[in-house]
């Protein structure tokens, strides 16, 4: 990690957490082995990439949301299957989601809902929605990249200072749920940068490198003598570790010389009246998920307009088997909330013209059985899950997919995890079937599978 620590500051230059906004920026969070910032940065040039910066903001749901309570309720079904909740019509005549969600049955035209999702691996990790790979799948030497080391591999970053893969993903008591993925075959200086506290700190960040109270040219001094000591001892080094190393130490300078960062960080610079249309964080974790900070929906939008471009996070529990947890209460404790956040996130990037730019997608590890449990609840059902997106330049409006009367299988166009990637690499500017990125032994790996085209109702 790595932090910069300034004055006390007043109230009013305070985070909406209590930390002075001029208390700390902080990167990292995601070193591997013990790596610094500086090793696991690295700087490289984009390659043919056109002038316009795409973005995908990824919305991971820990635990398996319900698709047949969220957006594809079965109203005439019997009561042990359909559940509690009714549809309601949303502006795109014949599309119907659940009736709590009022606020995105408004603007149901601004989105798509995926209904058929297939091939889930069953487990309880995001890693199928972080790779798009399951893990039974033989990985390469060194393992899957997350989609955002692919992208930060292939078109580099967006603008000085701000790393292109971000994660805004809480630690979580079930590890996997809070997992943004790795660069994988493709090396740690593509892995994810943290950009939040992690379960067991205190709402500030963790340190590993302070800068505190040392003028910029104070740095740019050091790092001048940094650079000519580097450049002594790469002119003795045979095997060019040196010289990846200053590349890594680079990008770390850029970050901390850079107010890209820590000006989309600073919701304090936010209309209090949009925040409030964002609702308000719960920084409680959720047993063990993750808490409820819906205002990173609104950090995520302002890290892709600062040059981020994917940023993934991770959002609540939806883990309900019963007990504590079950499943239509906890419903009416998360959907309003999560229809307020999401339909201001939609509404907002149309309101600034990043609609046609960046992508959402809202989606978990699997879908909910369609029969209720004895404890008022449904469980694990992989047959099945959907997903909401938006944004992106999408043909949106439209619903894609269908389950059975029960919802318990794909009826109609079913779609796998590859496609939903292959669309988002689409949404990026990447061609899926000319894009590679060779791995260590020299062989060239495409982005997904052979064959698999991106969605062609939304592109």
């Amino acid at each position: 990690m790595l932090t910069i620590l300034g004055g006390h500051g007043s109230n009013k230059d305070r985070l909406c957490d209590g930390v002075s906004r001029r208390g700390f920026l902080k990167v990292g969070g995601m070193a591997l082995g013990g790596l610094s910032l500086g090793q696991l940065l690295e700087l490289e040039a984009a390659a043919g990439t056109g002038s316009s910066h795409k973005a995908l903001i990824n919305i991971y749901l820990p635990g398996g949301p319900s698709h047949i309570d969220l957006w594809d309720l079965k109203p005439d079904a019997p009561s042990e299957i359909r559940g509690e909740f009714r549809p309601i019509k949303t502006n795109v005549p014949g599309m119907e989601i659940c009736e709590l969600f009022p606020k995105l049955a408004k603007i149901a035209d601004k989105f798509s809902i995926v209904r058929s999702i297939v091939g889930a691996h069953g487990a309880h990790d995001g890693f199928q929605c972080m790779t798009g790979r399951t893990k039974n799948q033989p990985p390469p030497l060194g393992g899957w990249p997350a989609l955002g080391a692919w992208v930060s591999k292939v078109q580099g970053p967006a603008a000085p200072g701000v790393p292109p893969h971000l994660s805004l993903m809480y630690s979580t008591g079930n590890r996997t749920w809070g997992e943004p993925g790795t660069g994988g075959f493709i090396g740690a200086a593509h892995s994810p940068i943290g950009l939040v506290a992690r379960k067991g700190q205190s709402q500030g960040p963790s340190v590993d490198m302070v800068l505190k109270d040392m003028p910029l040219e104070r740095l740019r001094d050091r790092e001048r003598l940094r650079r000519s000591l580097d450049g002594f001892r790469r002119s003795t080094d045979q095997s060019g570790v040196m010289e990846g190393i200053d590349s890594y130490n680079s990008q770390a300078f850029d970050i901390l010389t850079s107010s890209g960062l820590a000006e989309a960080l600073d919701l304090s610079k936010e209309d209090p009246e949009l925040l409030k249309r964002y609702g308000e964080n719960d920084t409680k974790y959720q047993r063990d998920g993750a808490p409820k900070m819906i205002r990173n929906f609104l950090v995520a939008r302002r890290l892709v307009e600062a040059g981020a471009r994917v940023v993934s996070l991770n959002y609540s529990r939806w883990d309900w088997h019963g007990g504590d947890g079950m499943n239509f209460p906890r419903s009416r404790q998360e959907f309003p909330l999560l229809d307020q956040g999401l339909s201001a996130l939609i509404t907002d990037l149309h309101d600034r013209g990043l609609d046609k730019d960046v992508t959402v997608v809202v989606w978990g590890e699997f879908g909910r059985t369609p029969k209720i449990n004895k404890n008022n609840s449904r469980d694990h059902w992989p047959q099945v899950s959907c997903a909401l997106v938006a944004g992106g330049g999408m043909r949106n409006g439209q619903v894609i997919g269908a389950t059975n009367r029960y919802a318990e299988h794909a009826k109609d166009r079913p779609v796998t995890f590859q496609e939903m990637f292959a669309t988002f690499y689409h949404n990026l500017g990447i061609n899926v079937q000319t894009a590679t990125v060779t791995d260590n032994s020299g062989r060239p790996h495409y982005l997904v599978d052979s064959g698999v085209q991106p969605l062609r109702e939304l592109v």
